[in-house]
């Protein structure tokens, strides 16, 4: 059965890295194959353009415009497509912090008229989609947070590296740029039939885990339980000193064997009987 790609995108300081994480791991123990993708891909050669753009090394986010912006980023998310659907194929799901989402909301903010938007969104998923080949996602999460309540929490974020320790890059000084890649966001949200939770009640910010627990109700409802594609069972005197998983991987090569391997004893921390 092939896979699920779940993006889970949003304005800037909603928390989306955050809640990534905590999906990831919340749906690895319930023994679903998880992989988690991060964009952009910072200190990879795939992202140092974008590195270079949101440091602000060739203008500002109006000078370099949409269309060149969302090629650093494309070109970002091609460099590691291959492994994706190679992932998505096995029957994994893929959930993505940030995605052609983030290009879309950030860069068709830059446009004023929804005609516009219309060519920009089109074009960008022509490119991203056609050009570049990358799977598109199964469904798609927003997380929207006010842009001013938001500065604010992207000031509380740790050192950051592709922005040289500074607290803010090009997008998040700009209080206009959030504020309209926000607008944009939830224009395509609605275009695009895209999830979207509110991150913000009463001038604050909700709490990590109810954030946590309105994107679990939605995942849960796409995805389903997680199937039983292996068996525990004990061998061996007293059988708690040694137990081995039997899994099938009929129709798989020899080095997708060897990686099943390895990633079914880190999960169980067991050894691995692949037949």
């Amino acid at each position: 059965m092939k896979g699920k790609l779940i993006v889970i995108d949003g304005t800037d300081g909603s928390g989306k890295g955050t809640q990534t994480e905590k999906l990831v791991e919340r749906l690895k123990s319930e023994g679903h194959s998880v992989f988690m993708l991060d964009f952009p891909q910072y200190g990879e050669r795939s992202a140092a353009m974008v590195e270079d753009y949101l440091n602000g090394k060739f203008g500002d986010a109006e000078e370099v415009g949409p269309y060149r912006a969302s090629i650093f980023y494309a070109c970002d998310r091609f460099a590691i497509s291959k492994e994706v659907k190679e992932r998505l194929d096995r029957g994994e799901i893929v959930i993505s912090n940030r995605y052609v989402s983030a290009n879309m909301g950030h860069q068709a903010g830059k446009i004023n008229s929804d005609d516009d938007k219309d060519r920009f969104l089109d074009w960008l998923k022509d490119l991203e989609y056609n050009i570049f080949g990358i799977p598109e996602p199964d469904f798609q999460i927003l997380l929207y947070a006010d842009p001013a309540i938001a500065q604010k929490l992207v000031d509380q974020k740790g050192h950051r590296d592709y922005v040289g320790g500074e607290k803010r890059d090009i997008h998040e000084a700009d209080i206009n740029h959030l504020t309209s890649a926000s607008e944009a966001f939830l224009y395509c949200a609605d275009k695009f039939d895209w999830s979207v939770i509110e991150c913000t009640e009463n001038d604050e910010m909700k709490s990590i885990d109810e954030i946590h627990e309105d994107i679990y109700d939605i995942v849960s409802s796409e995805i389903g339980e997680a199937e039983n594609d292996s068996e525990e069972y004990c061998v061996g005197e007293g059988c708690d000193s040694a137990r081995e998983i039997v899994y099938s991987t009929e129709g798989m090569s020899e080095e997708e064997k060897a990686l099943k391997i390895k990633e079914l004893e880190k999960r169980y921390g067991v050894k691995a009987l692949v037949k």
